[in-house]
């Protein structure tokens, strides 16, 4: 069996962690990367496109033999028109996708799984409080803004619409902007043995929001200076033990509510990206439906991963050993879709 994705984010892991697990590997990538994935050994085949029509077509010569793992490029690179015409299995549930790519669906999906999370605004005018504007897919907070009122909020919007990333309001969530601290929970779930793991935690590191915490306020205003976004990395973090609790009856909840209402549920690595509050509030703003990038910082495994497996797990390894696992049952159809 064949286990391949598509050339960014998470796909070294990913395929570094099939490769332990007993598979064949294969990437899928634009040619200009090409020369960069040859360079591990871990990685049997290298297929490089040249048109994103050409990476599906790709992807469906293994379709007898393959399996694909998404990961956060998958729907944003390819698009939601051509991730349909993939004929070949794709590990977890690919109907998260539509979910993940839409904001207000996936802030219903969290508020149902009785999980904590931050006022929405359905209107610019509601506006009364610091906020943050968001734009759908996984697009690593580009385009992301601040507001501090309503005026602020229209402002930034229409700059959104002149700058042709969104095309008109509906296509932003205005969210209360919640302070504390920023933890990713990483999180997957299994099938097979019907378990919620704790994989490992994150905070993304984004620019130029965390470049400007060494400047003062009134000098980012006498420069003119918006903080962005856009995710270029991820720092580890361990939570206080008295989180984690908290933490995984989210996650178990949120388990719950995918198998309800996007049947057949949750499968395999999710995240529920957070702001850990000064009351030790877990107030949860968004959800990954695959594996995150956070993961990358765990090759080895993660101070939790080690508490299950008791063995170097990373979150590319646990796929592949679900799929492993499965397909020894003859449950492969618990896991791919």
């Amino acid at each position: 069996m064949i286990i391949a994705t598509i050339g960014s984010h998470s796909a070294l892991q990913i395929l570094h962690g099939a490769k332990k697990e007993g598979f064949q590997t294969m990437i899928i990538t634009d040619n200009k990367r090409e020369g960069f994935y040859k360079n591990f050994s871990f990685i049997n085949s290298v297929s490089a496109y040249t048109s994103l029509d050409e990476a599906v077509s790709m992807i469906n010569e293994i379709k007898d033999n393959g399996i694909l793992i998404p990961h956060g490029s998958l729907v944003e690179y390819l698009g939601k028109e051509r991730v349909d015409r993939i004929e070949t299995k794709i590990f977890g549930n690919r109907k998260i996708f539509e979910w993940e790519a839409n904001q207000k669906k996936k802030m219903k999906l969290l508020k149902k799984s009785n999980i904590k999370i931050p006022e929405i605004f359905e209107r610019p005018e509601d506006v009364d409080r610091l906020v943050i504007v968001k734009l759908n897919g996984a697009k690593g907070g580009k385009g992301y803004f601040l507001a501090k009122n309503k005026s602020e909020v229209k402002e930034g919007i229409q700059k959104l619409i002149e700058s042709k990333m969104i095309r008109d309001e509906a296509e932003v969530i205005i969210q209360e902007y919640v302070i504390g601290v920023p933890m990713y929970f990483q999180f997957f779930y299994s099938n097979i043995i019907n378990r919620t793991e704790i994989f490992g935690i994150d905070i993304r590191y984004e620019t130029n929001i965390d470049g400007l915490r060494r400047l003062t306020y009134e000098y980012m205003k006498e420069l003119e200076i918006d903080p962005t976004f856009v995710v270029v990395g991820n720092i580890p973090a361990v939570a206080r033990e008295s989180l984690l609790p908290v933490a995984l009856e989210y996650a178990n909840n949120f388990v719950r509510t995918t198998k309800e209402l996007v049947s057949p549920g949750m499968i395999g690595p999710f995240c529920l990206e957070s702001i850990v509050t000064d009351n030790s509030d877990i107030v949860v703003f968004e959800f990954s439906g695959r594996i995150v990038a956070g993961t990358n910082l765990y090759i080895n495994g993660s101070p939790y991963s080690w508490l299950y497996w008791d063995e170097p797990m990373s979150m590319g390894r646990r796929i592949a050993r679900e799929i492993r696992v499965a397909n020894e049952k003859d449950k492969l159809s618990l896991v791919v879709s």
